[in-house]
């Protein structure tokens, strides 16, 4: 697969997540647990969320993941038991879209890493995806992940 990427320079963004660590096979669970105790949080506060759902990867330990996840918001909202209000750093990210199952993402994150080298920057090590779509509303339905590196130019 051949993924367009681009350097995407991005303001500082207010969030509402939750964090956990788990292992690989428990993350859809703990995404359901944070973006429906998030749009529930924002329903009881009269908000909506300022985009797409998202996860935020801190290490690669598929043993002991450590994500957050939420949704964007318009502004700084303070948080509920173990909803955290957070910020999305802003700053210089390389993205792409990657078309089709969550697991098979790893030529995508490959090519970020590589455009970012060959250009001349670093990836800090953290990983942002932004679902973009939810491939569980039918059958024919592709899910559509924007993958963020933020990165610092070497």
């Amino acid at each position: 697969m051949t993924y367009q990427i681009e350097l995407k320079i991005t303001a500082e963004q207010p969030t509402l997540t939750m964090r956990e660590v788990n292992p690989v096979e428990k993350l859809p669970a703990f995404f359901g647990k944070a973006f429906g105790g998030v749009m529930k949080y924002l329903q009881e506060i009269g908000k909506q969320p300022a985009g797409m759902p998202f996860g935020i990867y801190y290490n690669l330990d598929m043993e002991a993941l450590d994500v957050e996840a939420g949704f964007p918001v318009t502004e700084v909202i303070k948080g509920k038991g173990e909803i955290k209000s957070s910020t999305i750093p802003g700053g210089d990210y390389v993205a792409t879209i990657h078309e089709g199952p969550y697991n098979s993402m790893e030529p995508a994150y490959e090519a970020l890493t590589q455009w970012a080298q060959d250009k001349g920057y670093q990836p800090t090590g953290i990983a942002y995806e932004y679902y973009l779509n939810d491939p569980g509303e039918s059958d024919d339905t592709i899910a559509l992940t924007e993958i963020r590196l933020p990165v610092k130019k070497l």
